[in-house]
């Protein structure tokens, strides 16, 4: 589990599943990550808890301190057809502009750089999502390629360790 001033981040489990699903029925929300059906998020829930078992990380649920409501998703997918560990962060639009995503955002670095070790990681955001651009940006990463993902345009930006500053 990680903390923050706000927030609790805790792996996502398969008790997620109609949240997830509530979540994604957002059109704000899924106009750049999809939607999903109860059983297409019961198997996207599997495969994460499948990630945490075989890699020891993989996508949280972020709470709210103070209440423990479930606000957004953040964490790390790693993605065996790039070789890269992207960290993402999708949060319910009764939540957007408060700062959550940079928060939980830089949580996520903090251990995917520090207790993780890992030398990279990227960011896929869909070029119109400027939100999550504005995030990417003010955490530190550039662009690094343009790509489609899950059938998708994104650009695929980057942060090394190397130019990672702990907050």
């Amino acid at each position: 589990m990680i903390t923050t001033e706000r927030l609790r981040l805790r792996p996502l489990t398969d008790a997620d599943t109609d949240w997830w699903v509530r979540l994604h029925a957002d059109e704000e929300v899924s106009r750049f990550v999809g939607g999903y059906t109860h059983q297409q998020a019961a198997a996207r829930l599997r495969g994460i808890a499948q990630q945490w078992a075989e890699r020891g990380h993989g996508l949280c649920a972020v709470e709210l301190r103070g209440t423990g409501e479930t606000i957004g998703r953040s964490g790390l997918n790693w993605w065996e057809e790039y070789g890269e560990t992207e960290i993402g962060w999708t949060f319910a639009r009764a939540h957007w502009g408060r700062g959550y995503a940079t928060e939980a955002a830089l949580a996520v670095l903090a251990w995917g750089f520090g207790t993780l070790g890992l030398q990279r990681i990227t960011a896929m955001v869909h070029p119109d999502n400027t939100g999550s651009s504005a995030v990417a940006r003010r955490l530190g990463f550039t662009p690094l390629r343009e790509d489609t993902v899950l059938d998708r345009p994104c650009t695929v930006y980057a942060l090394d360790r190397e130019h990672y500053s702990a907050p």
